[in-house]
C-alpha cells in the first residue's frame, strides 16, 4: 500500500514488458516495434520517451535536447575584420601623415592683416613658375625656360563659406597698388616680396580676409598629373602655342604632366589672354582635383603615400595650415569641378591698360567691389559667374 497520496512507479518487469507490448500493438506500432512496442531506431534505445523533468532546458525544436553552445566563429570573424579595418585607417594616417612631412611650410601670412576676418575661410592659391630643384633635363622636357626667381603664373581665391563655394581669379597683370611700392601688377608684388606681401597685397585692394596660403611649382603640378596617370581635358579651340610648348587640337583629350603645364600657361594662343588662361586655370584644377580625390587614390594607402609625396614635391603651405584644412580644399575644387560652387574672375574693365610697367589689367571698379563683398559676407556670387571651358 502507497504511504502518500503518490502512486507507487511500477518495477518493470515481464508483465510490465506484456502491458508495454500491448499497447504498441493496441497503438499501431506494427511488427517493427520493439518489445515495449517503440521502435528500436527511434533515438530512444526503444523506450518510451520521458517526459519533461524540473530544471530541463529545451532549444526550441521540441526534441527536448538541451541547446548547443553557441558557436564562436561569428565572434572570430567580426574581431578579424575590426582587426583589418584598424589597420587600414593606420595605414591611410600613416601614408597622409608621411606625405605631409613633406609638404614645405612658409611664413606666408602676416601676423598684422591688412582686411578684416569676415565671414566663411579664404585660402590663397598661387600657382608659382619657380624652376627651383628641376633639373636641365626636366627644365627641357617641361618648357619652363632658364628664368630665374619666381613669379606667379596664376592666382586665385578660394572662399569656403555660405550655400556654395567660390574660386576667383585674378589676373596676374592687374593693375593694383603693392604696399611699400605704388601701382604695378600683382604679379610683381610676389617678386618683391615674395608670398607675405602678395597676401597684403590683395587683402588691401580687395578687402577679403586672407587665411591661409597653398603654393604649387612646376615642377609639382607636372608630377601630381604623371602621378594620376593623366587628367582628360576638353580643349576648346586649336592651341599652338610655342612658348608654352604645346600643339593641341580642338577636342578633348589626356594630357600628361608636361602638356598640362603648357595648356593652363599658355597666353599667346588664346584669344581671350590672361582672361582665357585664368579660365583654363579653373578648369583644369577642377578636373585634376577630382581624379586625385577617386577612392582609387585616397582609399589605397601606398597610392595615397606615392600620390601625395609627389604633390609635396612643389607644395608649399602656411605654417598655420594643417593636413585637415588641406584635405578640405581639395575636396572642395572637387566640387568646382561641376555645379557644386561658383567659379568667378574679377569683373575687368580694359583688359589693356597702357601704363608705365606697360599693358595691364584694369579692374571694373563697381562690379570687382560687389563681387569682394558678397565673398567677405558669404553671399551670392553667382551672377559673377563665367562660363569656362568643359572637362571630361
Amino acid at each position: 500500500m502507497p504511504t502518500s497520496g503518490r502512486p507507487e512507479r511500477p518495477v518493470r518487469g515481464r508483465s510490465t514488458d506484456a502491458a508495454y507490448a500491448s499497447a504498441g500493438a493496441a497503438g499501431g506500432y506494427g511488427a517493427d516495434a520493439g518489445r515495449d512496442g517503440f521502435d528500436a531506431h527511434d533515438g530512444n534505445g526503444g523506450h518510451p520517451p520521458r517526459g519533461p523533468r524540473p530544471g530541463d532546458r529545451f532549444d526550441g525544436d521540441g526534441s527536448g535536447q538541451p541547446p548547443r553552445r553557441p558557436r564562436r566563429r561569428g565572434k572570430k570573424v567580426l574581431a578579424g575584420v575590426l582587426a583589418l579595418l584598424i589597420l587600414w585607417v593606420g595605414a591611410l594616417v600613416w601614408a597622409g601623415n608621411s606625405a605631409w612631412s613633406k609638404v614645405k611650410k612658409l611664413d606666408a601670412v602676416p601676423a598684422q592683416h591688412l582686411a578684416e576676418e569676415g565671414k566663411g575661410k579664404n585660402i590663397l592659391l598661387v600657382g608659382s613658375d619657380a624652376r627651383t630643384g628641376l633639373t636641365p633635363e626636366q627644365r627641357k622636357k617641361l618648357g619652363t625656360g632658364t628664368a630665374e626667381g619666381k613669379r606667379t603664373d596664376s592666382i586665385m581665391v578660394l572662399h569656403m563659406g555660405g550655400d556654395k563655394p567660390t574660386l576667383m581669379s585674378i589676373p596676374r597683370d592687374s593693375y593694383v597698388d603693392i604696399p611699400g611700392y605704388g601701382k604695378n601688377k600683382i604679379n610683381a608684388a610676389f617678386s618683391f616680396g615674395d608670398a607675405p606681401l602678395l597676401v597684403k597685397t590683395i587683402e588691401q585692394n580687395t578687402g577679403i580676409h586672407i587665411d591661409n596660403y597653398m603654393e604649387i611649382g612646376f615642377g609639382g603640378f607636372a608630377s601630381v598629373v604623371d602621378t594620376v596617370g593623366g587628367v582628360n581635358i576638353c580643349v576648346k579651340n586649336d592651341m599652338d602655342d610655342p612658348k608654352a610648348h604645346i600643339n593641341l587640337k580642338k577636342g578633348c583629350q589626356d594630357m600628361d604632366g608636361a602638356t598640362a603645364l603648357g595648356y593652363v600657361r599658355a597666353r599667346y594662343s588664346d584669344p581671350e589672354g590672361d582672361i582665357g588662361r585664368a579660365k583654363r586655370q579653373r578648369q583644369f584644377l577642377g578636373a585634376l582635383m577630382g581624379k586625385v580625390s577617386s577612392p582609387a587614390n585616397i582609399l589605397v594607402p601606398w597610392r595615397l603615400k606615392g600620390l601625395g609625396e609627389s604633390s609635396a614635391q612643389g607644395l608649399a603651405v602656411d605654417k598655420d595650415m594643417g593636413m585637415i584644412t588641406a584635405a578640405r580644399v581639395m575636396l572642395t575644387l572637387k566640387k568646382l569641378s561641376g555645379d557644386g560652387g561658383n567659379s568667378v574672375v574679377v569683373p575687368i574693365s580694359n583688359n589693356a591698360l597702357p601704363t608705365a610697367v606697360g599693358e595691364a589689367v584694369e579692374w571694373d571698379q563697381q562690379k570687382s567691389q560687389e563681387l569682394f563683398k558678397a565673398i567677405r559676407e558669404n553671399g551670392d556670387t553667382s551672377k559673377f559667374v563665367v562660363k569656362t571651358p568643359a572637362a571630361n
